[in-house]
């Protein structure tokens, strides 16, 4: 084991993987790209339905099982169906990192429009603001912390996943597990599961970071 974890060390540090096409550098600028543009379409489809669902209470129930539905659907498994329907592209890989991400988003959002005090909404209203009114200055603020955790948590859940772009002979960090389950090299696939966790907690951090920093007075 003290031997797996040297033969890692070394691997993870010598100059050569960080350089070139194949190298960490620019797996990791894949594996980001992946991820982050994933969770920004996620977004765009998730925050309007979530945020619809919570302001007119039209909707939820069948919203919140699509969203569980979304959950438990087989990452891998709905890569493989796109790639049979659309052949060989990324399309496969973002379908299924979006399919993952929205169900968080939808969730988070709609929980935090509901969580807003109803007689604050009311006040808003007595005070002439029209729906959307309300819906962008009181509920929207007030439920930012949630949305932004949903946000988070989508972009976590991506960027562990992104790895099955490996899978349809794309890159991203996921290269690494693969090509290294391929050839038997063990110390390559810890090499690249342990980039990933790192990238994953490093950015969890991060936006946990952001989220106590623009949300300071709140909790004060």
């Amino acid at each position: 084991m003290y031997e797996l974890f040297k033969n890692l060390g070394a691997w993870l540090v010598a100059g050569e993987q960080w350089s070139g096409s194949d190298g960490i550098a620019h797996r990791l600028a894949e594996h980001l790209q992946y991820s982050l543009l994933a969770t920004l379409i996620a977004a765009a489809i998730g925050l309007p339905i979530g945020l619809l669902i919570g302001h007119t209470g039209k909707g939820a129930f069948l919203a919140i099982n699509l969203a569980s539905f979304g959950r438990a659907l087989p990452t891998v498994g709905l890569v493989v169906l796109v790639f049979l329907a659309g052949g060989l592209s990324m399309l496969p890989v973002y379908v299924a990192l979006v399919a993952l991400a929205v169900p968080a988003i939808v969730t988070n959002t709609y929980a935090g429009m509901t969580a807003v005090d109803p007689d604050v909404k009311d006040a808003a209203r007595g005070q002439g603001m029209r729906g959307h009114q309300v819906l962008l200055q009181v509920e929207l603020p007030l439920a930012l912390p949630l949305i932004m955790t949903g946000l988070r948590l989508a972009l976590i859940q991506v960027v562990a996943t992104a790895t099955i772009a490996a899978y349809v002979s794309f890159g991203g960090l996921g290269r690494y597990v693969f090509d290294g389950l391929a050839q038997r090299a063990l110390v390559q696939v810890l090499g690249g599961a342990v980039l990933v966790a790192v990238v994953a907690v490093a950015l969890d951090l991060a936006l946990s970071g952001l989220q106590r920093f623009l949300f300071r007075h709140r909790t004060a």
